[in-house]
C-alpha cells in the first residue's frame, strides 16, 4: 500500500518561506519511478495545480501564479519530494497536497490534470498572514 505523508506547513507572515516535504512509503514505491506534483486548495475553492517534476527529475513545470517562487524538488534516495515557497503571500494560503502519477514517459504534459495522478496525500495546512 502506497502512502503519501506532506509536513511542513505552518503560519507565516507575508514575504516568508516554508519548505513542504512529502515522503512516499510502500513496498515497492520509488519516487524516481513517478511524475510528482503539488496541488492545492483553498477554502471554497477548487484544487488546483502548483508545480511538477518529472519522474527523471531533468524537467518542473510550475502554475503561473507561484513560477519564480516555488521549486518542486526531490531525495530519491528518502524517497521525499519538496515544496521551497518563497515569498508567500496571503493568496497562497490552503491545504497543500502532494500526489505521484506513474507514467513511463518523462513528458510533463498532463502534469496539472489532479485526475492523472494515482496517489495523494493528506495534505498539510499552509496560512500566509498579512
Amino acid at each position: 500500500q502506497v502512502q503519501l505523508v506532506e509536513s511542513g506547513g505552518g503560519l507565516v507572515q507575508a514575504g516568508g518561506s516554508l519548505r513542504l516535504s512529502c515522503t512516499a512509503s510502500g513496498r515497492t514505491f520509488s519516487i524516481g519511478s513517478y511524475t510528482m506534483g503539488w496541488f492545492r486548495q483553498a477554502p471554497g475553492k477548487e484544487r488546483e495545480f502548483v508545480a511538477a517534476l518529472n519522474r527523471g527529475g531533468s524537467s518542473t513545470y510550475y502554475a503561473d501564479s507561484v513560477k519564480g517562487r516555488f521549486t518542486i524538488s526531490r531525495d530519491n534516495a528518502k524517497n521525499t519530494v519538496y515544496l521551497l515557497m518563497n515569498s508567500l503571500k496571503p493568496e497562497d494560503t490552503a491545504v497543500y497536497y502532494c500526489a505521484a502519477d506513474y507514467r513511463p514517459s518523462w513528458s510533463l504534459t498532463g502534469s496539472d490534470y489532479a485526475g492523472s495522478y494515482d496517489y495523494w496525500g493528506q495534505g498539510t495546512q499552509v496560512t500566509v498572514s498579512s
